[in-house]
């Protein structure tokens, strides 16, 4: 592997095949590739046994099946999430202000390219350093701009815990795109895949961690995190931090509707049909796997059994009102427990599910609990992240389990 890695780093800038990850077109080009890298010098088996390994895999592989759940029209089309933040980032600097973008050479993964394009002279790439990137943009937001600063969750949340750090405490807020996160990031294995992310950042003061599900979310709390930002300044004082986590795959555009506004520091109800049965449960879930948690809802319609769906949006703050009121729609009566299911492609320690049920229970809400997060494990590669939610029992299918333990009064 280190011979490998020596090679690619010599040539990364003459490959003709590629090599950023999997960023070969299918399998069998990997010969070619090996071939390429080690230049003459024979190819170590283990790398062409693994090659002809792929082959066979990517030969019986089979797309994972399209999400089984009834779509309302304003969910609109699918698209990447990223389309909303880069709306936000132009809208607001074409409004007059000082946005600026500070990028660590994968923007046209996070979604700002747009913004680099649109705007070149307010846009920096300093390249693969994520924790330059962040005190640079502490230096800029000192000096009156907006800094808006982009990486993969992974790379965000651990070479940049010490510069955000810093950002509060130096009352030099910014503004984070942290993309890719959980098992997003399938194909690129555990070094890419961020799953701690909301613990490394959340105690962290002054500092606001959202869970973005699609990319009217985006548009929405991105600028309203603009606007805010700007409107604390003009008053002389300091706006939060935040960081807004997202995935890399296509999702509906929208999952409330037109006329329900997304609101920073608020949670949503995007689901509820908790009013056409006798037993229904909660479930909170997390960015990435709220279509995980719908697929859920419509397997439990088939077994009588209703629930209540709720995007928590930001993770640290909780929204205790909105949750109150979507656990009182399971209660069969006002004095027995409430049904919650907590989702997450984040470790148990420290993720959205412990900060959400330690809020509640200070708040003396009586419910019982099953929460699906990750154990005790990193990641690996898989071409799908469903390959993984479905192995770390993350996948609609673990979420009806836990409900029916739930109603059958097993909770953990």
């Amino acid at each position: 592997v280190f011979l490998m890695r020596q090679n690619i780093g010599q040539k990364r800038m003459v490959l003709k095949n590629g090599g950023h990850g999997f960023s070969l077109k299918k399998a069998e080009e990997l010969g070619a590739f090996l071939t390429e890298i080690y230049d003459g010098a024979e190819v170590p088996k283990e790398f062409t046994a693994w090659a002809e390994e792929l082959k066979t895999y990517e030969k019986n592989f089979k797309k994972p099946e399209a999400f089984q759940f009834t779509r309302p029209e304003y969910f609109g089309t699918d698209e990447k999430i990223q389309v909303g933040v880069a709306k936000a980032l132009i809208q607001k600097r074409k409004a007059g202000l000082p946005v600026v973008s500070v990028s660590a050479d994968l923007q046209g993964s996070t979604g700002v390219a747009d913004f680099h394009k649109e705007f070149p002279d307010s846009s920096l790439d300093v390249g693969v350093a994520e924790a330059n990137m962040i005190s640079a943009a502490i230096g800029l937001s000192l000096t009156g701009f907006i800094p808006v600063v982009d990486t993969f969750a992974q790379f965000g949340v651990t070479k940049g815990a010490l510069p955000i750090t810093m950002a509060s405490l130096s009352k030099a807020p910014i503004i984070a795109i942290f993309s890719h996160t959980g098992f997003q990031d399938a194909a690129d294995g555990a070094s890419h895949q961020a799953l701690s992310f909301f613990a490394q950042v959340s105690s962290i003061p002054h500092v606001e961690a959202y869970a973005l599900t699609c990319s009217r979310e985006a548009e929405c709390l991105v600028g309203l995190a603009i606007d805010d930002f700007a409107k604390a300044r003009s008053k002389g004082e300091v706006p939060p931090t935040r960081v807004f986590f997202l995935g890399r795959e296509n999702f509906p555009k929208s999952f409330v509707p037109e006329n329900v506004s997304y609101e920073l520091g608020q949670s949503q109800i995007i689901f509820d049909n908790s009013k056409s049965f006798s037993k229904s449960v909660c479930i909170v879930a997390a960015g990435s796997l709220v279509s995980e948690a719908l697929e859920a809802a419509q397997m439990l319609s088939e077994k009588q059994v209703g629930s209540v769906i709720v995007n928590p949006a930001i993770v640290n703050h909780v929204d205790l009102a909105t949750l109150q009121k979507a656990l009182a729609r399971t209660r069969a009566t006002l004095t027995s427990p409430a049904l919650l299911v907590t989702l997450e492609e984040h470790r148990s320690v420290g993720g959205m599910g412990e900060m959400l049920c330690h809020a509640l229970k200070l708040a003396n809400e009586n419910f019982s609990l099953h929460s699906l997060a990750i154990g005790d494990y990193f990641g690996q590669s898989a071409y799908s992240a469903r390959d993984l939610y479905k192995k770390h029992g993350l996948d609609s299918a673990a979420v009806v389990d836990a409900a029916q333990k739930l109603l059958k009064g097993t909770s953990l």
